[in-house]
């Protein structure tokens, strides 16, 4: 067997990359009665999939760029300009629809989610030397495995779940395209697995973490979406197999790169150290809990009684006021978003992943 292309240790990966699509999909096998198709997630799963995992994981993002002094003076006017104009042009935009504000950002969130898989999928076959061929059917199939999902959710209407809020994604409903994307999709997939098939034989070398990724894409967003038409089974599938991942890039990120004193000052020298693991996720979990507390208290007004506000007299805001608070809450997730294309291409050399992590 080939030299496999770890990130960092390969238990490492294993655990915080590649496993959770899995381990998600094996716990909603093992309950089902918590999964069943209903519109409603209870306090307990929204606190640990959408506050400490969801939102949790935009933040973390902070480690590679504003808490960098390296990265902050680098990339200065690109890390100021993004949030800026992120913010003028939200406001901009909810000021005209609401409902086109949450559309266009929920389409970004799709294009975040997708180039993810991607990103890891290249990475992981940064050793292959495969042909031309084999590299786009992988491409190919990454994409596959995330688009056709989405597509069938827009060909079948409204299902018990929404990304952002209801009716974000325009809808045409079609059983027949939806038919012909099946057999487009299952091909797809029929080709790749023959083209693995195939050169494990030829080369006797098997991709794991790269296999592993475009499987565990295939398993998520197709029973996420497809299979299961459940707000909890959709989003333990789609959060947990993108923020773990994220936050693990992160981490291994950082304590490569950050164990340097040359490069960073001394808080996250601290953070990265191999205790620090604690300090990185209390730090963006208190993020988490502070804006959706404020998500909770301005807008949505849902989970009063694990912020604590349940007796706080309801706030019953403006358009106009709204038009501001809104864009501002979401800019976090907007910037996290557009950064996310940016800070693993400011310097290519940094991505030297070695198993020294």
């Amino acid at each position: 067997m080939n030299k496999q292309a770890w990130i960092g240790k390969p238990w490492t990966d294993s655990v915080f990359i590649l496993l959770p699509p899995f381990f998600s999909l094996l716990i909603i096998i093992l309950f089902p009665s918590f999964f069943q198709d209903n519109k409603h997630m209870p306090d307990a799963g929204w606190v640990v999939l959408v506050l400490l995992v969801d939102v949790a994981h935009v933040y973390s993002t902070l480690y590679r760029t504003y808490f960098d002094p390296q990265a902050l003076s680098q990339q200065r006017f690109l890390l100021w300009i993004i949030p800026a104009l992120s913010f003028i042009g939200g406001v901009v935009i909810y000021s005209l629809s609401s409902l086109l504000f949450w559309r266009i950002l929920a389409y970004v969130a799709v294009f975040h989610f997708v180039r993810q898989q991607y990103g890891f999928m290249r990475v992981y076959s940064r050793q292959e030397n495969a042909g031309r061929i084999s590299k786009r059917i992988d491409s190919i199939t990454i994409y596959t495995a995330a688009l056709y999902p989405m597509a069938y959710w827009h060909l079948s209407g409204p299902r018990n779940f929404n990304w952002f809020v209801e009716n974000d994604f325009m809808f045409f409903e079609s059983a027949l395209i939806r038919n012909i994307l099946g057999v487009v999709y299952f091909g797809i997939v029929a080709v790749y697995i023959m083209k693995e098939i195939y050169n494990t034989y030829t080369t006797r070398t098997f991709n794991i973490p790269k296999n592993a990724v475009i499987a565990g894409t295939l398993v998520s967003w197709y029973f996420g979406i497809v299979y299961y038409n459940g707000d909890m089974a959709f989003t333990l599938l789609n959060v947990v197999s993108h923020g773990i991942p994220y936050m693990a890039l992160i981490w291994l990120y950082g304590q490569k790169q950050y164990k340097d004193p040359g490069k960073s000052g001394s808080f996250l020298r601290m953070v990265f150290s191999r205790y620090g693991i604690v300090v990185f996720l209390l730090l963006i979990f208190v993020f988490a809990f502070v804006e959706e507390g404020l998500w909770d208290m301005t807008v949505w007004q849902e989970h009063a009684t694990v912020f604590g506000t349940a007796r706080l007299p309801s706030l019953d805001l403006s358009q106009q006021l709204l038009s501001l608070i809104v864009p501002l809450l979401a800019l976090p997730q907007i910037t996290h978003y557009i950064l996310d294309g940016f800070i693993w291409k400011i310097k290519k050399e940094e991505f030297k992943w070695s198993n020294e992590i």
